[in-house]
């Protein structure tokens, strides 16, 4: 098993066809992620007239990446512009060092975010695993350590989900939620 793999494209692209350029990228974006081991994508332009575009895609491991290259909604995806951008340089990088190379002079080329899902939906998918994993160690914790003094028990506790939480539970179920929070 491999760690992280960012890959760098260098794609020419007609400067008016802006528009097409970002709605392409973006449900190459939206496709991705539906992958095990996706962390995520992003692009920059040296100038906003610019015909080069730098994209930048990262997966946990390799055989992650390779699922994803290897997938007909990849292939489908880069047949939709096959006429209209031509890939110039393919990179791969192991490690994080894909994520913080600075380009020389960058614009972002990225739109805006889309709207945050609504904090009660956010709260009730959170609550949907913080619970049950908050119950499940509050149990655990009574049982193994449970003659430990409070804030010891309390500090393990949160030690154990917090990474949890953050690396596995609630990407998981964003995931799935996805439909409903996106709504």
């Amino acid at each position: 098993m491999s760690g992280p793999v960012t890959v760098s494209v260098t794609r020419h692209v007609d400067p008016s066809q802006k528009p097409e350029m970002i709605a392409w990228l973006q449900a190459g974006s939206s496709l991705a992620e539906r992958f095990d081991g996706f962390l995520g994508a992003g692009w920059v332009r040296p100038a906003d007239d610019s015909p080069q575009w730098h994209m930048l895609y990262r997966f946990a491991d390799e055989e992650s990446l390779e699922a994803w290259e290897a997938s007909p909604q990849r292939a489908w995806w880069l047949a939709a512009a096959e006429d209209r951008i031509e890939a110039t340089r393919v990179e791969r990088r192991s490690g994080i060092e894909g994520w913080f190379d600075e380009p020389t002079s960058v614009t972002t080329a990225q739109p805006e975010a889309p709207a945050a899902p609504p904090r009660w939906k956010q709260m009730v998918v959170i609550f949907l695993v913080f619970f049950p994993l908050s119950l499940a160690a509050n149990w655990s914790s009574s049982r193994l350590i449970g003659d430990w003094p409070l804030v010891m028990r309390v500090l393990t506790s949160v030690l154990f989900m917090t990474p949890v939480m953050t690396y596995l539970a609630l990407p998981w179920i964003t995931r799935r939620m996805a439909w409903w929070l996106r709504g």
